[in-house]
């Protein structure tokens, strides 16, 4: 079972970690889906010594029919990686701007690259202003880091994986999107509304509030009222597997370290016009 530690560091603490004598690597990966970029953000003010790590570009793929946030090639993340300082067997802590998204899909990016010593923040960005600790605007230049990427340490699926896990009756693949967007009624991004036939809908805000997670117990009680048995296969989607990351995670706090992650989620999906897709009537129909 994963240890809350090994996961998510609370402010305080990684203050404390940063003025130690050998420091954790701190990579700022704020993001939006729409608006401005996350650099603009960084640029205004972060964790003094942290680097600026850019989701779309460093971290996932160039968009097409994988999804809109496939998988990156591998030499190109551990150049990205690298360019940051990220060193070998060398602790890192990722942050984003609070809602916890891109940071666990930067969580996820490494654990699945095999460097395993990396955390969330917890609350992000908004938890070290609130602990009333230091901003910075220089932009440090690290040094190269080390790190070798060896992906596959964390498990994936594809679209063939993901009908089948939904299919099978002995697992739970969980779309975490909003309810309207599952049942098919509105869907503001990909070309086509609703979901992979015989996922199961549990919403991010059910198993997680503005970036941070329960305890535990409460989060294994939220995943089994979905569905999810402690000795079945689970996985989970979203629109592009950023969210979806972050279900990832809180499975792995849940004690589920198994969890599989559909990358290509629903803009892979959609991708082929041969997938079949299902809806769903609103809950007072």
């Amino acid at each position: 079972m994963s240890g809350t530690e090994d996961l998510l560091v609370e402010a305080g603490r990684l203050a404390a970690e940063l003025d130690g004598a050998d420091p954790p690597t701190l990579l700022d990966v704020r993001w939006r889906l729409a608006g401005p970029p996350g650099r603009d953000d960084y640029a205004a003010g972060h964790l003094p010594g942290a680097v600026f790590v850019d989701l779309d570009t460093a971290l996932c793929g160039p968009p097409g029919p994988a999804g809109r946030h496939p998988l990156p090639d591998p030499a190109a993340l551990q150049a990205a990686l690298r360019a940051a300082g990220v060193r070998a067997g060398h602790p890192v802590v990722v942050y984003d701007g609070g809602d916890g998204m891109s940071a666990a899909r930067a969580w996820w990016t490494l654990r699945w690259a095999g460097h395993r010593p990396v955390r969330l923040l917890h609350g992000g960005f908004p938890a070290w202003l609130a602990a009333g600790l230091p901003t910075s605007t220089d932009e440090p230049t690290p040094t190269p880091g080390d790190v070798a990427v060896r992906p596959g340490a964390l498990p994936v699926l594809d679209a063939t994986a993901a009908a089948r896990l939904a299919a099978a009756g002995d697992g739970v693949l969980l779309d975490v999107r909003a309810a309207p967007r599952y049942r098919g009624e509105h869907e503001p991004i990909d070309p086509v509304a609703g979901h992979v036939p015989g996922a199961v809908n549990l919403p991010a805000p059910e198993y997680v509030t503005d970036g941070r997670f329960p305890a535990a117990e409460a989060l294994r009680d939220r995943f089994g009222a979905a569905g999810v048995a402690a000795d079945a296969p689970v996985g989970a989607y979203c629109g592009s597997g950023v969210t979806a990351a972050q279900a990832v995670l809180a499975l792995h706090l849940a004690g589920r370290p198994d969890a599989a992650l559909y990358v290509g989620s629903w803009s892979n999906w959609v991708a082929d016009p041969d997938r079949p897709v299902a809806t769903a009537p609103p809950p007072d129909a």
